[in-house]
């Protein structure tokens, strides 16, 4: 288990993890279309990818949560 002191930050890796995968995996397919080496090609792609969503992301959580917070109001039962 990890300490919650690090909520944010694996928030962010995973978010980024999963979402540079998606990404790089359809544009990948809609560029190319499923070529031979397609795999090592989304690879190379999504490492990139991720190397520039993870730190966007670290940077950009903190004011998307305050946008939220903004736009949302509490529930009284």
């Amino acid at each position: 288990m990890v300490s919650r002191k690090y909520e944010g930050l694996l928030f962010s890796f995973i978010f980024s993890v999963i979402m540079s995968g998606l990404m790089s995996f359809v544009v990948t397919w809609l560029n190319l279309g499923m070529v031979v080496n397609f795999i090592s090609l989304w690879l190379q792609a999504y490492w990139k990818a991720f190397a520039i969503a993870f730190p966007i992301v670290l940077l950009i959580v903190p004011h998307v949560k305050k946008l939220v917070r903004a736009l949302t109001k509490e529930e009284r039962p």
